[in-house]
């Protein structure tokens, strides 16, 4: 488990033993800066590590990769891949191994933090190169309006179950309503 940890400039690495009753700290994989909502993957002999730099703007991707899991890990030469552009820089939940492709979340932090998620499909990953292209020129998970996700989403992990069919656990939010007198 990697679980939120840029308070401490770092992604760290946990073990359950037993799961889920008792967490230990394995490693940290990177060290020195904010790292915020850090996503991994196995994909083509390589682990590959995509956190957001940016805490105030969410809007810097870095990407990362090792042929260990423990590391070493090395900034790839493209990094950070997303500049700028809060649309698409924060990850929002794990990435989809389909085969022979990945689909990377990430949060839609415009006009705030979480506002919706937007998928990416990964066309091209190298150690020299990356490329992605949105998978469909709107969000794929949206704020409702109402209700525990009335005003954002930002956090998706999606799993295929044996039917073929999807199953996905989603994280949204609601600004607190005030009480009425």
């Amino acid at each position: 488990m990697i679980p939120e940890s840029h308070q401490v400039r770092s992604v760290r690495l946990y073990r359950a033993s037993p799961f889920p009753l008792r967490w230990s700290l394995v490693s940290s994989l990177l060290d020195g800066a904010v790292f915020s909502d850090s996503s991994i993957v196995r994909f083509g002999d390589k682990w590959w590590l995509f956190t957001e730099t940016s805490p105030d703007k969410f809007d810097t991707l870095q990407l990362y990769y090792a042929n260990d899991l423990l590391g070493p890990w090395y900034e790839h030469p493209e990094s950070p891949i997303v500049r700028a552009d809060p649309r698409r820089a924060r990850p929002a939940g794990r990435i989809l191994v389909l085969q022979d492709r990945l689909v990377r979340f990430a949060q839609d932090c415009h006009p705030v933090y979480g506002s919706a998620v937007r998928a990416f499909e990964v066309t091209e990953l190298t150690t020299a190169s990356y490329h992605e292209r949105e998978v469909v020129d709107r969000p794929v998970l949206a704020g409702s309006g109402s209700g525990w996700n009335a005003s954002g989403m930002h956090h998706i992990d999606a799993h295929q179950i044996e039917s073929g069919r999807w199953l996905a656990c989603v994280d949204g939010w609601a600004w607190p309503t005030a009480r009425r007198a």
